[in-house]
């Protein structure tokens, strides 16, 4: 049994990647990420990507380096290789069966079969066939996103964990409609699960999502609109894709119009000054972010 990585070679963020994997199990794998501070973000299905800058810190805990090749053979032999062609099917799966682990750990007061079923019915409202970005792939996004606040010192409540569950649970392409019936959702949803303080600041929570605009001192509802803006800073790559997403979501509607509300919207996002409202996504994502924007602005008025 051994933790393996391979030579830093694959270029992205500034600095290159290697790949870090066990030769016996994932139980291993994670275990050993833990003791290392790699972030649980940085897992892909087999392997975790690390960049290049902590590699002696990793083989100092026992890392063995070995050829990329050799990397391969061995996680190949150890039956933990998911091939490229099986990737999208366990990525999904595997998504699906962390976010529901993540409900399930959440503190509530209700009776665990019940709170397992209102689980399992907002995830399938998050897989419906329709949804190309607001999935459940983004909602796990945005769950990773408040934990990196969180971790960085932001004010992260339940009732916020709560609200990223619920604020695209009714996704139809209809701004501002899809908020407040995701809201009418939690509302209704969450009446035998919670305090009613508690549940009318989950219901605000979603609400706010229709404008990413908290007011001043609302540090619950800066989480949640940094957390759910985070994939404006992406990689360009990433953003493209985000993007094209986005525009399969409104696939009905016409080109002309669909770059005129798209820009208005982008547009919109710019003007808030700043773009991410706590100091913790400011200083993570607004430069990218507004890079990004602008990027985007740029091709719809162009392309």
């Amino acid at each position: 049994m051994a933790i393996l990585v391979d030579p830093p070679r694959w270029p992205a963020h500034g600095t290159v990647w290697a790949h870090l994997v066990s030769d016996a199990s994932l139980e291993e794998l994670h275990a050993f990420a833990r003791a290392a501070a790699v972030p649980p973000r940085a897992f892909d299905l087999d392997h975790y990507d690390v960049p290049a800058e902590r590699l002696p810190e990793l083989v100092a805990a026992g890392a063995e380096p070995v050829s990329a090749r050799e990397l391969l053979t061995r996680l190949r032999r150890s039956g933990l290789r998911v091939r490229g062609a099986d990737r999208p099917a366990v990525r999904a799966r595997r998504r699906r069966d962390d976010l529901a682990r993540r409900w399930a750990s959440l503190a509530h007061e209700s009776d665990p079969s019940a709170w397992a079923a209102l689980g399992a019915s907002l995830l399938a409202r998050w897989t419906e066939p329709h949804r190309r970005y607001h999935d459940d792939a983004h909602l796990a996004d945005v769950l990773e996103h408040l934990e990196v606040l969180a971790a960085a010192g932001a004010t992260v409540t339940r009732a916020v964990v709560l609200a990223a569950w619920f604020h695209d649970a009714v996704y139809d392409g209809a701004p501002g409609a899809d908020e407040e019936r995701s809201a009418d959702l939690a509302d209704g949803w969450l009446a035998d699960h919670l305090p009613a303080d508690e549940r009318a600041e989950v219901v605000r929570l979603v609400r706010l999502t229709a404008t990413h605009a908290p007011a001043a001192g609302d540090v619950a509802g800066a989480a949640l609109c940094d957390a759910d803006l985070a994939i404006l800073a992406s990689s360009p790559t990433r953003y493209r894709r985000y993007a094209a997403a986005v525009r399969a979501e409104y696939h009905h509607v016409p080109e002309p119009q669909f770059r005129a509300g798209r820009a208005e919207v982008l547009r919109a996002l710019l003007a808030h000054a700043p773009l991410f409202a706590t100091p913790q996504g400011r200083a993570r994502w607004e430069d990218a972010a507004r890079r990004n924007v602008t990027a985007e602005l740029e091709r719809l008025a162009g392309d």
